[in-house]
């Protein structure tokens, strides 16, 4: 089952899709964490990556994408895999679809976690870190996990923010990006949309994103 996940930052994207791993032993493929890997391997994609990155420059999409494809080619992806973080605009999209098909590798299934902006942006500056463990949920701004004062909800502990999800205007441009349905990543999900309505072979799932975490697992389990 390979799977193309979309979700604003504050929508849960990135803890579905480690219940998924966990679930499915599917490995959850980053596009940051490629990029992180090919630099510190030293390979000839991410050697010119890094040039990029060092000048501040976006990395051209000449060199993303064989670095994911190479990564999805990988033995532990031959059962399939789940992507998170790429395509970020529609016309990574189009070159991401051609490049799958020239590769010859299908793509099953792709979700969309559907969320207001604002409910993004303030599940964003609500997250609080507890200093016992940062995996522990806090955030003041969803019921199910909201701390007790100033304390964890799990372990009593001291609580912290992290100075960029206090950032308004940082948030506001990732998110703008995001949800940009002309050029941005929601543009490049529609386009996989629109691909699903012609191609059977394609699911395109939808997920709400308001609804605590085991409530939104269980809808994308019983779609999958």
């Amino acid at each position: 089952m390979n799977i193309l996940f979309f979700g604003p930052n504050g929508s849960g994207k990135g803890t579905q899709g480690a219940i998924l791993k966990d679930k499915y032993n599917t490995p959850h493929v980053e596009s940051g964490a490629i990029f992180r890997e090919n630099i510190k391997g030293g390979t000839e994609l991410g050697t010119k990556a890094k040039e990029y990155i060092d000048r501040g420059d976006l990395v051209p999409d000449e060199i993303t994408i064989p670095m994911i494809l190479d990564r999805l080619q990988q033995d532990d992806c031959k059962n399939g895999w789940l992507l998170d973080g790429f395509p970020r605009n529609k016309t990574q999209a189009i070159k991401l679809d051609e490049s799958l098909k020239k590769a010859n590798m299908k793509l099953d299934i792709v979700v969309e976690i559907i969320l207001d902006r604002e409910i993004a942006k303030n599940r964003i500056m609500g997250r609080r870190l507890c200093v016992n463990d940062n995996n522990h949920p806090n955030n003041i701004y969803i019921d199910a996990i909201k701390p007790d004062g100033d304390k964890c909800r799990v372990c009593g502990g001291e609580l912290s923010t992290r100075a960029d999800d206090q950032d308004e205007d940082a948030i506001g441009k990732r998110h703008g990006i995001y949800y940009d349905t002309e050029t941005g990543t929601l543009a490049a999900s529609y386009y996989f949309k629109d691909l699903a309505a012609k191609d059977d072979s394609i699911k395109y799932i939808t997920l709400d994103g308001k609804p605590g975490v085991k409530d939104v697992t269980a809808d994308l389990v019983s779609k999958l």
